[in-house]
């Protein structure tokens, strides 16, 4: 379990910090990921719209997106 915890820490964080744009891009990968495990059994009057399901997958691209620019761009 310790080294769950600890591979859950080395994807959020940034060094010895948090970064929210990880922390926001993983959560919204699991929000679709059970969105459409969700749909794939329930019926398609039940399904959530369209466009709700687009604007988290578009937040989730460009908050990993950032932060991926951001490893690579970093000036010291």
């Amino acid at each position: 379990m310790k080294k769950v915890i600890n591979f859950l820490k080395k994807i959020v964080s940034d060094g010895n910090e948090v970064s929210s744009k990880r922390v926001v891009g993983v959560l919204g990968a699991l929000v679709l990921f059970g969105t459409m495990i969700a749909n794939s059994f329930s019926p398609l009057e039940i399904a959530p719209s369209a466009e709700l399901v687009a604007a988290v997958e578009w937040v989730t691209i460009l908050c990993l997106g950032f932060t991926s620019v951001e490893k690579f761009s970093k000036k010291d």
